[in-house]
């Protein structure tokens, strides 16, 4: 008989520890987070802030947060549901919303520190990179004061995978035009090919200004009309063409710098309109019942006939 080594013995288990509980739910990557959030110790308790994306089912989420002992804080939220005000209500989640997200995330931060006009963002959309060297170190902004730094932040992306032309980098793409400080390249955009090293910046921008959505719409109309009424049926009800996705964007960018405050929310207020009704006894609900079986009977009796 071979001898089998016994692994996992009393030993084993008696010194075995869980994970931790968001690492067991497939939640958190703590190696990326501890990277993330750890600083270096001259630096006191100056946190290192991190632009977090999300996506949901239905929407996209940026926040700029940063770690403490007890939990996260949160400096700024936006998310693409906003983007109703601002004049785009349909399509919150493809690449083009999710640039008009960061955007709107990096205008309101910057505005509630303070440094809004003094980093204004690419007003020009072109997909290009913006770097600045700067005493020694690369910004990523197109001037740097020389009084104020600009807000560094570093990007988050969960446990999401990380794939060239992935929607988290249009995110991140709004939010640097927009005037945050975040450390990237072009080798994730889309337009980058990976085999000639080669970014086509012109492809980037056509993403995200939605020329992607716009040439599977006419696709779609062509092909199969009923799919495509189906499909984009909000966009037809808003008399949205492949043609005017462009100039829908720009206007959103527009609006969203002009103004990048949180709408406030109106004060609840509890209202008597609606009133419970009231619960059956226990007579009338045998009489409902009753009846129920009286119409049943009388209607069995009439096929009969």
């Amino acid at each position: 008989m071979v001898f089998v080594k016994v692994l996992k013995n009393k030993a084993y288990f008696s010194r075995y520890q869980v994970k931790f509980k968001r690492r067991r739910e497939g939640k958190t990557d703590y190696r990326q987070r501890k990277r993330l959030c750890a600083q270096d110790k001259n630096k006191y308790q100056s946190p290192k802030y991190r632009f977090v994306v999300r996506f949901t089912n239905t929407k996209v989420i940026c926040q700029i947060a940063y770690a403490l002992i007890d939990g996260d804080r949160i400096m700024c939220h936006a998310d693409s549901t906003e983007l109703a005000r601002y004049g785009l209500e349909v399509g919150l989640k493809n690449y083009a919303a999710a640039y008009c997200t960061g955007l709107l995330c990096a205008r309101r931060l910057l505005k509630t520190v303070g440094l809004d006009e003094t980093y204004e963002g690419n007003t020009e959309v072109d997909g290009e990179v913006v770097e600045t060297e700067y005493d020694g170190k690369t910004y990523y902004v197109d001037e740097v004061d020389d009084d104020k730094r600009p807000f560094r932040a570093l990007l988050d992306v969960g446990t999401k995978a990380t794939t060239t032309g992935c929607r988290i980098f249009g995110a991140l793409k709004g939010a640097a035009d927009g005037g945050l400080d975040i450390p990237h390249s072009n080798k994730r955009f889309p337009g980058y090919e990976r085999d000639t090293k080669e970014y086509d910046a012109d492809m980037h921008k056509e993403r995200i200004f939605g020329g992607h959505v716009g040439e599977y719409m006419e696709y779609l109309e062509e092909e199969d009309n009923q799919k495509f009424l189906e499909q984009f049926k909000g966009y037809n009800e808003r008399d949205i063409s492949a043609d005017g996705l462009e100039e829908l964007y720009e206007s959103v960018h527009a609006a969203i710098r002009e103004d990048p405050e949180r709408k406030a929310s109106k004060p609840f207020t509890v209202t008597k309109e609606f009133k419970r009704k009231a619960k059956s006894t226990y007579k009338e609900r045998k009489a409902r019942i009753q009846a129920k079986k009286d119409a049943k009977a009388a209607e069995d009796d009439e096929d009969d006939e």
